[in-house]
């Protein structure tokens, strides 16, 4: 019965799906859809998956990340070399690579983009993932040096990363503040055209590029000539407009219509090989329903991960008992053996143990006070569902979770609050280090470290853990950490998100990465058959 809702609202929805005015495509133009746009296409500036969309297109990084997450290969920088000390990197630039307009990129674009990126006057909300840097320099035209003031073993990670990607310096300097909104200049395969915010982004080819990833079987330039990205905020419509052929590529499928799209003759579904986005629910660990770990560990027990990858994303999710996923890398498989997987009777005996008892109307009291934690949460779906489950299994247990939902639009500014006791979330990484570092820090707190978790054996083994010089150092303080962070119950993970691309079949090359959660990444085997 539901999948017939889902066809009958295709068929409503498909004279409207792409908007009034809008062309159809034509010729070679391949039209992608998504949900939301980003405010700018500003490298630093955004820390959106909507911007990485769009960047990882119009521009390059020093290093690029292979489809198994794992991989550092070259992209801008031929090769590079790192001391012994593990606080030099020196970088070899490719000598042929010409942004958007033709000049060419030298060492000097280099050093300001990355230069950029820390700048504390850009206030870029991903500085710390540059290291503690002493120095970027140019030691010639095409060699750069990254100095740093103690080892950073996640740095050729970060350099993979859509917000290290170089630009042109002067593009930013005539431009200004508007870089980003009203232009662009970067090395990608393709170019800024133009930009109708909350409606679509066109690009066309770069016709100078030639130095994709070796992971593609075409470096370049594309063989598609333009494509668009166009916002279709509405699960049916965006559907639709897979559906009957007005886009030829999404990754936006929702999960219940995804076995639909599947099946549909015109239409192929392609799952990322690798991919690290994990959802969880995070607790403030310093109010008072919250900071009795046995409480923590209560939830945990009480919710039943497989019954949410069923219900809520429809089997098209991995359950999650861990921040991130067993494939990461530097996971600490010895984690598995303590996580807290489904069982409500020992989540009921944790809370009379901490002393919260049922009352008369089946809520648990403790001193006169209800537990009933406030819990926020970005509207949408799944995180609507996703929080009425949550909401409905925590009563059976005692716990009536006060459930606050917020617009994209001042959800930010409400989660970043003392307002609430536990928020539903997911995010991104590509690394233990990487996720760790950025959510478990002390310093990392009111935001994203929404938790309060300030412990001072954390911050050290994760400093002394980024600061490893050897892979067998860092993963013994990393596996420290993972296995504190564990038993301290800070998060409840529900799901490991995959990553699905829907095409038309007319489109070959359709292979879909995960880095930073952007299926298309460069896009460049991409062409119409």
């Amino acid at each position: 019965m539901r999948m017939r809702t889902w066809t009958t609202a295709i068929a409503a929805a498909g004279v409207v799906a792409i908007g009034a005015g809008t062309a159809l495509a034509q010729g070679n133009t391949l039209n992608i859809s998504r949900v939301i746009d980003a405010d700018r296409y500003d490298p630093p500036r955004s820390t959106a998956r909507s911007a990485g969309d769009i960047l990882f297109m119009i521009a390059d990084t020093l290093l690029s990340l292979d489809y198994d997450l794992k991989t550092v290969k070259p992209l801008l920088a031929k090769s590079w070399t790192v001391s012994e000390d593990g606080k030099t990197y020196t970088f070899a630039l490719r000598d042929d690579v010409k942004f958007c307009d033709g000049k060419p990129m030298t060492a000097d674009d280099v050093v300001f983009s990355l230069k950029r990126w820390i700048d504390p006057e850009l206030k870029s909300p991903v500085r710390g993932r540059a290291g503690k840097v002493k120095d970027i320099k140019a030691t010639d035209k095409y060699t750069v040096v990254y100095e740093l003031q103690e080892p950073y073993s996640e740095l050729p990670f970060q350099l993979t990363q859509y917000f290290s990607s170089i630009i042109d310096k002067e593009t930013v300097a005539k431009l200004g503040a508007d870089f980003g909104v009203k232009g662009f200049n970067g090395t990608g395969p393709y170019c800024w055209e133009s930009w109708i915010p909350r409606q679509e982004f066109a690009m066309k080819r770069n016709p100078h590029y030639k130095w994709g990833p070796d992971f593609y079987q075409n470096r370049g330039p594309a063989h598609i000539e333009r494509v668009v990205w166009k916002i279709i905020p509405e699960n049916s419509a965006r559907l639709a407009s897979i559906m009957t052929n007005q886009v030829h590529l999404t990754q936006y499928v929702p999960q219940i219509a995804l076995t639909q799209a599947m099946s549909a003759p015109n239409l192929k579904v392609v799952k990322a090989e690798s991919y690290l986005w994990t959802a969880y629910i995070g607790f403030k660990v310093d109010r008072e329903f919250l900071k009795d770990v046995r409480v923590r560990q209560a939830i945990n027990l009480a919710i039943d991960q497989n019954a949410i990858v069923k219900n809520v994303y429809f089997g098209h999710a991995v359950p999650a008992y861990t921040p991130v996923s067993p494939a990461t890398p530097d996971f600490n498989q010895k984690t598995l053996d303590v996580v807290l997987k489904y069982d409500p009777e020992k989540a009921k005996k944790l809370l009379d143990e901490a002393g919260w008892k049922l009352g008369a109307d089946n809520f648990r009291y403790k001193d006169g006070k209800k537990l009933a934690p406030v819990f926020y949460a970005i509207s949408g779906n799944p995180t609507n569902q996703l929080a009425e489950f949550v909401q409905g299994e925590l009563r059976k247990i005692g716990i009536d979770m006060q459930v606050n939902l917020f617009d994209a639009t001042i959800a930010w500014g409400k989660l970043a609050t003392q307002e609430f006791d536990a928020y539903a979330m997911s995010y991104p990484y590509v690394s233990v280090g990487d996720a760790y570092n950025l959510y478990f820090r002390s310093a990392a707190a009111p935001t994203p470290n929404r938790m309060n978790w300030k412990d001072p054996t954390t911050d050290e083994l994760l400093a002394k853990g980024t600061a490893a010089i050897s892979a067998e150092e860092r993963r013994k303080y990393y596996d420290q950490v993972q296995m504190r962070i564990q038993e301290a119950a800070v998060w409840l993970p529900t799901i490991h998100e995959e990553l699905y691309l829907t095409a038309t079949k007319r489109l070959d090359g359709v292979r879909a990465h995960g880095i930073y959660g952007c299926g298309v990444y460069k896009g460049l085997d991409y062409k119409f058959n």
